[in-house]
């Protein structure tokens, strides 16, 4: 008999990964009974509050080589997988599906629709045309082999049980995730899952009154680790926040965690070093020798923002000009500028989106198929695994990869046992 007549096969998770996978193994192999479990009421719900409701499907970024430069875990390993299906496949399946994407300046991708509604109703469409059988508020309570390896008998948490042939796990990578756990029972090693992408708390009067202010190009270092990045920073109203500090907070997501989330932390608002930012106030109060310090700078910092590091310097007033500023105070005024010390003392989310680092250990899967190479017939995709990305569309990209390699490789023609 045709394995495609009797294929059975568990997704387990209802995320971008496993309906992507879903969809793939339905179409892959068109007789195969495909069946989805989601154990909450909303399948998707990541998707939907994705880039603030917008849904940061993928990043422009086509060359798989320098696309594995946004990877902090996970990067060498999707090298191969991302030749397959990457950036530009998203693209093509998502327009072959009436989605047409849009880039921002900073390579973001979007729906143009700029609602996430979009690509759920996309993902929902493809699957109930490919025959997926979606099953919501029924998650999986256990999972063991077969008599002699074959296969899989599965509790789920209403106490039904069935037998599957195939069986993928995409249940994320939090550490309340179930597939970490049956994962763990059936000999997998987990690497603790550990947040990814966060923001900074710091209760420090210098913020107190800027929330809200951005600067497009900062460098954010911290103190006795080699963690730096650059890029536009936001003050909120708990400390700071935006691409600088999600993406520092990414790569060095488990050295953070082992501190506890408390450290200090150095900012550059202009991006510049210590010494060129003495060069350029230097050059500036020569050239505007009458203007008021307070309503003329350099660097076309944000007004608060400006007057707020010009008040931090003890003795310089605000309505001074720049010719009277004496040359202490002008190195004071750089320090300030290029090198001003906050204490993080926590972290929140990334707004209502969480990603972890952390999962299946990756040398046990074999990236051609998301096959695991100690359980023949199980399959990883998305955040069960230890692979996240920086923030700006890599963490779907490595959703909608993995989904679609292990989709596929789920509904080919042989079934291996042990």
């Amino acid at each position: 008999m045709d394995v495609s007549e009797t294929l059975r096969i568990l997704i387990v998770g209802g995320g971008a990964a496993g309906f992507f996978a879903a969809i793939h193994a339905a179409e892959t192999s068109l007789g195969a009974h495909v069946c989805l479990y989601e154990a909450t009421a909303h399948p998707l719900a990541k998707v939907r509050i994705s880039g603030g409701g917008r849904c940061n499907v993928t990043h422009a970024c086509p060359e798989p080589r320098e696309l594995v430069k946004r990877y902090p875990r996970g990067g060498r390993e999707l090298l191969g997988p991302f030749t397959r299906f990457g950036p530009r496949d998203t693209i093509a399946w998502f327009e072959a599906r009436g989605v047409t994407l849009k880039t921002e300046a900073d390579g973001r991708m979007f729906p143009e629709t700029d609602d996430s509604a979009t690509i759920i109703a996309a993902l929902r469409t493809a699957a109930d045309r490919a025959g997926v059988r979606l099953f919501t508020s029924m998650g999986v309570r256990s999972l063991a082999r077969g008599p002699g390896g074959a296969g899989f008998d599965v509790t789920f948490t209403d106490d039904s049980a069935a037998t599957f042939d195939r069986v993928l796990l995409a249940t994320g990578g939090n550490k309340g995730s179930a597939g970490l756990a049956i994962a763990a029972a059936l000999g997998h090693a987990i690497e603790p899952p550990v947040p990814s992408l966060f923001t900074f708390h710091i209760a420090d009067p210098r913020l107190v009154g800027l929330e809200g202010v951005s600067v497009p190009d900062a460098a954010v270092n911290v103190i006795g680790a080699k963690l730096a990045e650059r890029g536009p920073l936001l003050v909120t109203h708990w400390g700071l926040s935006g691409p600088a500090i999600l993406k520092l907070s990414a790569w060095g997501a488990r050295e953070l965690a082992a501190r506890d989330y408390r450290f200090p932390l150095v900012v550059s608002w202009t991006g510049e070093t210590l010494a060129k930012t003495t060069e350029t106030l230097t050059a500036w109060r020569l050239a505007n020798p009458r203007k008021q310090i307070t309503t003329l700078n350099p660097f076309a910092l944000p007004s608060r923002l400006w007057e707020r590091l010009v008040a931090a310097v003890p003795g310089l007033a605000p309505d001074a000009q720049w010719a009277g500023v004496s040359k202490e105070n002008l190195q004071r005024l750089s320090d300030r500028i290029a090198a001003s010390e906050f204490a993080v003392e926590g972290k929140s989310l990334n707004k209502e989106e969480f990603v972890t680092c952390g999962g299946i250990r990756l040398r046990e899967v074999d990236f051609k198929t998301m096959e695991s190479r100690l359980v023949p017939g199980l399959h990883f995709a998305g955040e069960m695994l230890d692979i996240d990305g920086v923030t700006g569309g890599f963490n779907f990209q490595a959703a909608w990869t993995t989904g679609w390699t292990a989709g596929r490789a789920l509904a080919a023609a042989s079934i291996q046992t042990s």
